[in-house]
């Protein structure tokens, strides 16, 4: 076979070339909707449609990345990352370019799940590829490193598509059209073989099924749960804050953007780019229960406030809670699992992560339509802080010993390493 997964050779070492296409191809997932998320209004009234159409603009393509994420996974394990990855790319840039050319909302839906699938592959693609590649304290900063680019791009993306949205509703789709140069890119960075320990052992255990895989796994359905949960409840916030800030009197759509974007991202950025001290200070467990607690603050807040200024901790605490929860559940999930079965397990977290982001209003704005934002936001604060007296039974995964001399990013262990 010619399978990437079928390699046996030694593990490659990952130059700077694969950590950049790696951190560019992670800026990508954040993008589907909040790209087009400031002209969605000027979309609606174009295509004559009703703000239920306008918001599945927006959230369509999580539930295309939901459903096909498994099958991503499994060609992963199958393939190894770099093929499916740089396939994804392609379609993702197909499928999102194709706003450029569409002028009816049955053809742009179907261009939204398209972005979709291609965003299942890129998510859980390059997540596995970066956790296959790299081990220990090298993991941590280069998962930190992944944090930091998502939120980058979380910021970046949007406003370049707000300046093109002065000259059409159609321009901002250019903006997907990134992902095409670098799924090219990805063909020619990113190493060919695997690590050894996803070689020989991979090709059976790769075949087995997502559904087994959880039910084999009780930790990682137990941190799937996790993902849903986290993802709805604090979508409570990214969807009520502007709403929040109209009522207090706030109608400055750059003052919103500096609270709903700016503040959250720039935390979530800066927690990254120092999250390898911050595990081995205080190792996952903790920093996911600082997360937990982070969540539970702001949701509590955003109640009770009834000024814009203590509002301008919500972002913070939220993008401080999110910066640690990405990256050590992420690491966990491959705690959790083989390593040849590490693409299923990481396109489980997807379908978990924007599963939940997809049902969270189907049953919080109901709640809170029916009662009040601050009673939805309580609501979901008493999640927060079930999690976080759940999380007290979450045991520190272990570790491999500290490698001496360079701290440069290095290859995985051997599977005898593996925790």
């Amino acid at each position: 076979m010619t399978a990437e997964s079928t390699t046996t050779s030694a593990p490659v070492r990952p130059g700077n070339a694969t950590l950049t296409v790696l951190l560019l191809a992670s800026t990508l997932g954040v993008m589907g909707g909040a790209t087009i998320a400031p002209v969605i209004e000027v979309i609606r009234q174009a295509l004559g449609v009703g703000g239920t159409a306008a918001g599945l603009i927006l959230t369509s393509h999580s539930l295309a990345i939901a459903l096909a994420s498994p099958l991503a996974g499994r060609a992963t394990d199958r393939f190894g990352p770099r093929l499916p990855l740089a396939a994804g790319l392609v379609v993702y840039g197909l499928g999102g370019g194709a706003g450029m050319v569409t002028d009816s909302f049955p053809a742009l839906l179907v261009s939204r799940l398209v972005l979709g699938v291609g965003a299942a592959a890129v998510f859980t693609c390059s997540t596995a590829a970066l956790l296959g590649l790299y081990r220990g304290e090298a993991r941590d900063k280069v998962m930190g490193w992944r944090t930091a680019a998502t939120t980058a791009g979380g910021f970046l993306y949007p406003l370049a598509a707000g300046a093109l949205g002065n000259h059409s509703w159609h321009a901002p789709f250019a903006v997907y059209l990134v992902a095409l140069p670098l799924g090219a890119a990805t063909v020619f960075a990113l190493p060919t073989g695997v690590p050894e320990e996803e070689g020989q052992q991979g090709r059976e255990g790769s075949r087995r099924g997502a559904v087994r895989l959880l039910r084999e796994r009780s930790l990682l359905l137990g941190l799937c749960g996790l993902w849903v949960a986290t993802t709805g409840l604090m979508m409570v916030l990214a969807v009520s804050l502007p709403r929040r800030l109209d009522q207090l009197g706030i109608h400055d759509t750059l003052v919103v953007a500096v609270y709903g974007t700016v503040l959250g991202s720039g935390a979530a950025a800066l927690v990254g780019l120092g999250y390898a001290k911050l595990t081995a200070r205080f190792g996952y467990a903790a920093l996911m229960r600082f997360a937990a607690a982070s969540w539970t603050a702001a949701l509590v807040l955003f109640a009770v406030a009834g000024h814009p200024v203590p509002l301008l901790l919500v972002p913070v605490l939220t993008g401080v809670g999110s910066g640690i929860a990405m990256p050590t559940l992420t690491i966990l999930v491959d705690h959790a699992v083989p390593a040849e079965q590490r693409g299923t397990a990481v396109s489980l977290q997807a379908t978990a992560l924007f599963g939940g982001q997809f049902a969270s209003p189907l049953v919080f704005g109901p709640l809170i339509d029916a009662t009040s934002i601050a009673t939805g936001a309580l609501v979901a604060a008493a999640g927060t802080a079930g999690i976080l007296i759940a999380l007290f039974r979450l045991r520190e995964p272990d570790r491999p010993p500290r490698a001496s001399g360079s701290d440069a990013p290095h290859p995985a262990a051997p599977a005898g390493e593996r925790t």
